[in-house]
């Protein structure tokens, strides 16, 4: 449905409820797509729809299982149906495994925030990733924009709000304190939310927050919702079985004016004190960019290359971090750029693959495909290679951007940057499948179908090889180690946990992986025949799921993480050498551009420039 802005005559609709009181329905993850998904949400729609007091709904996020077109449009028809006005914001589940680089949410709900009136209530509702990248929650930086022009803009600067996201407002989002920052400028008196399925009360910094069930019916033989009452300056949540019964109230919250613009209560807040620990390293400059960055970087001579989500392909000194040039493009980019023979390839979710001018930034082809492009492509020789969400791979020609060949059997969608390795190109799909491709014809030579779950799939790996072996990591938290040529398992482990970052020695040697548990970092042996490890540095990273590759630039291993810490580890004692922490939000790549620097990309849309001292 359209977005609707300042909707005052919503308190008018009520019916049989006074102006002072009201109800709505708050529902969320209701991960059409999953088993029970679509059957769940209608049941819900229809109930909803034979009860003449609710005003209206929302619904907090996960609406779809993967985010995928299909499961968006299931959604959009099944909601079509609600004889009540409704108002949506998407979660991670929807983003995250966006197979349109989060295009299609907006293109088929019309928007992915919202703003309106009821009984004298403002409620404000923005988007959370984090957008095709796994980590904790971020709310784009361009809903931070929309949310503080609604702030701005009210009539009333004193009007009580309601603010609705899938995520907490807590650590769980890597920008909370952004958010509870700029909400608290107003009168802002509860947080409205889903992600965690169960009906919880939560308290933000002193804001009020009410964690919905979610929808799906789990193990019993009915799903379920909430309906909200707001009576008196109180909100009472009410569980809802469709069809059955409104069950008595689980909580009440009071809605009051909490003035928190005179509050002096001092609350944690990002902590950049270790960057003092280590003044081995320091921060040569630093470029906030006006949307996120979702794309590592690549860079040559004095020319470094990102794409950020506004659409544009930027280019920046790396000794200075002035911008250079930009390229626009239709849609957003995800796709890791590629530079090779002065020209600058990569993918926008405009549905092109484009090929730029490293030095000006001038388009020397363009080639359109069926859908968005999320992938990163890789450039051998004369030849690009990169996915699509179309179920298609293809080989383009670097010169003249004509197709060399496609291969049209790709389970799912790509994101991933493939690998070129003897004679082959391998890459992993959102469809349960790793493949190996002949890199001159695209005919298949084999594909590994192990993942039942397509969550668990090997689609955001970027894959390493050395010793006539591939290595992946996937969600499965299995590190794999294959047959280039055969694709055969030679090993297959859980013993050290992982999930998607990998990386390798300069030499091939070794191979590196970070433990999503124990917060090590672990170098293997890429000769051996078994999982061998090396080395282990016990470099303290706490809980990791960033899927960010990890790099090596003379003595150092660089490690990315989700709290936006670049980690540096000395390879010949094993230790942590330095530590450095840029943002709170996820370290998409760390490229060395020497022995001395390296440039860092960070979702929140930060590009910085680190300057070390290498160890002996």
């Amino acid at each position: 449905m359209k977005k609707i802005t300042f909707l005052f005559i919503l308190s008018l609709q009520i019916g049989i409820l006074s102006a002072q009181t009201f109800r709505f329905a708050h529902v969320t993850d209701t991960h059409v797509g999953g088993s029970t998904g679509a059957e769940d949400l209608m049941i819900t729609v229809n109930d909803i729809n034979n009860q003449k007091d609710i005003a209206f709904a929302i619904f907090s996020g996960d609406i779809t299982e993967f985010g995928s077109d299909e499961e968006l449009n299931e959604a959009k028809s099944i909601l079509s149906k609600l004889n009540k006005p409704w108002y949506i914001v998407p979660g991670n589940h929807d983003s995250k495994w966006s197979e349109s680089g989060n295009n299609s949410f907006v293109r088929i709900f019309g928007c992915e925030e919202f703003s309106f009136e009821a009984g004298g209530y403002l409620f404000i509702g923005t988007a959370s990733g984090p957008n095709m990248r796994m980590a904790p929650g971020l709310v784009p930086h361009e809903q931070i924009v929309y949310l503080d022009s609604v702030l701005n803009n009210m009539k009333d600067p004193g009007q009580p709000i309601i603010f609705v996201n899938h995520y907490p407002l807590d650590n769980s989002l890597s920008n909370w304190d952004k958010i509870i920052d700029l909400l608290k400028t107003r009168n802002i008196q509860a947080s409205l939310l889903g992600h965690g399925h169960s009906n919880k009360l939560f308290d933000f910094e002193g804001i009020p927050g009410v964690m919905g069930r979610s929808n799906l019916r789990a193990k019993k033989e009915i799903g379920g919702y909430n309906l909200v009452t707001i009576q008196q300056d109180t909100m009472f949540y009410a569980e809802r079985t469709p069809g059955v019964e409104t069950h008595e109230a689980w909580c009440k919250v009071p809605l009051v004016n909490h003035h928190f613009e005179k509050s002096r209560t001092q609350y944690p807040r990002p902590d950049y004190s270790l960057n003092e620990k280590y003044p081995n390293v320091s921060k040569v400059w630093e470029v906030q960019d006006v949307s996120d960055i979702g794309t590592g970087l690549a860079a040559e001579g004095n020319t470094a290359i990102y794409g950020n989500a506004a659409g544009a392909i930027v280019a920046l000194d790396p000794n200075t971090g002035q911008t250079l040039w930009q390229f626009q493009t239709g849609g957003k980019i995800y796709s890791t750029p590629a530079i090779s023979k002065n020209k600058v390839v990569f993918a926008s979710t405009d549905n092109y693959i484009y090929c730029v001018d490293l030095k000006t930034g001038e388009k020397h082809w363009s080639f359109a495909t069926g859908k968005s492009i999320v992938a990163s492509p890789v450039v051998d020789k004369n030849s690009v290679y990169i996915g699509s969400s179309e179920g298609i791979f293809r080989s383009i020609n670097l010169k003249t951007g004509k197709l060399n060949w496609e291969f049209t059997g790709v389970n799912n969608f790509v994101e991933s940057k493939p690998l070129i390795y003897e004679g082959k190109v391998y890459f992993g799909s959102w469809g349960n499948t790793f493949y190996a491709l002949d890199a001159k014809s695209g005919k298949l030579e084999w594909k590994r179908e192990k993942y039942t779950n397509r969550m668990l799939s090997p689609a955001a790996v970027w894959p390493v090889a050395a010793n006539g072996k591939i290595f992946i990591v996937a969600p499965d938290r299995h590190m794999t180690a294959l047959d280039a040529q055969t694709g055969k398992k030679i090993w297959h482990s859980k013993k050290y946990s992982c999930r998607e970052s990998i990386g390798i020695s300069a030499d091939g040697t070794l191979i590196y992986i970070k433990n999503m548990h124990e917060g090590n970092v672990d170098a293997f042996y890429s000769a051996a025949d078994e999982q061998k490890l090396a080395w282990e540095c016990k470099a303290d990273l706490g809980y990791e799921i960033a899927p960010s590759p990890i790099t090596e630039a003379g003595n150092l291993v660089f490690v990315p993480t989700t709290s936006g810490i670049v980690c540096a580890v000395d390879r010949t004692t094993h230790e942590v050498a330095w530590k450095y922490k840029l943002s709170n939000a996820l370290v998409n790549y760390i490229l060395p551009l020497d022995n001395q620097r390296v440039l860092v990309s960070l979702l929140d849309g930060k590009v910085a420039c680190l300057q070390y001292q290498q160890t002996p």
